[in-house]
């Protein structure tokens, strides 16, 4: 089975390399073949040096794939660069590695080993272990996520955690379905339009080391996106069911 990792990124000249260096060295030592993964970095509307460095990194580590586009967005990085992806297993986590690294082990293992076609993190699991969160952030994820499963009528748990992965066969399944949005939203949208097609998902939990002092998420700005997003997603399934 070939994965690979897609990295969003919007100027983040400062952490760029060293955080895609512990990234690649995490993998170079668990998964040796390097023929079985790559890393992608999806650059998204940056203007400082992401992109140069992105080019440095892709010159002087190799199996690095790099993806541009010109507008901005997550949802629009990540459907650039899956697309455009030849890997068995597709998925995302966010620059600042929030998400322990130990995490791809068992999600190796766990599509390895059984019929999982989508698997996610989850912090709001009773075996997750959350770091240095916020009560602010805390609560705002929860509420965000009672919305969605009472408003979409969905069962996952945690819609908005930065890591993903799922079978590349099902992705135009899930694009046709709903998961279109060109930002953030578009990462619950995979997991709705996963749910309403049937798709075998596992939870995994995870443990998550928030780093608030890094994040480019305005809270407000994007419930005020979420809501709007919600509303078009749910539209859509209404008209096909």
């Amino acid at each position: 089975m070939t994965f690979e990792i897609t990295i969003p990124v919007l100027n983040e000249e400062e952490t760029l390399q060293q955080q895609v260096s512990i990234l690649f060295d995490f993998l170079f030592e668990n998964f040796p073949q390097k023929a079985d993964w790559k890393i992608v970095i999806a650059d998204n509307g940056s203007t400082d040096k992401t992109f140069k460095i992105a080019k440095m990194l892709k010159s002087n580590l190799g199996n690095i794939r790099l993806i541009q586009t010109e507008k901005r967005g997550v949802g629009l990085a990540l459907k650039t660069s899956w697309l455009s992806s030849d890997a068995d297993l597709i998925g995302y986590m966010d620059l600042d590695l929030a998400t322990d690294l130990a995490h791809f082990l068992e999600l190796v293992q766990v599509v390895d080993n059984q019929e999982i076609d989508l698997i996610y993190g989850t912090r709001l699991h009773s075996k997750s272990e959350v770091i240095g969160r916020t009560l602010k952030r805390e609560i705002t994820s929860r509420i965000f996520n009672f919305l969605v499963s009472n408003y979409l009528r969905t069962s996952f748990s945690d819609g908005m955690c930065g890591f993903k992965f799922l079978k590349r066969k099902h992705l135009q399944k899930l694009i046709d379905a709903g998961a279109v949005s060109d930002g953030w939203f578009f990462s619950t949208e995979l997991l709705a339009t996963a749910e309403w097609n049937n798709l075998k998902i596992y939870e995994l939990p995870v443990k998550w080391t928030d780093d608030v002092g890094s994040s480019k998420v305005k809270i407000f700005k994007l419930a005020k996106e979420y809501l709007k997003a919600m509303e078009v997603l749910r539209q859509r399934k209404l008209k096909t069911t």
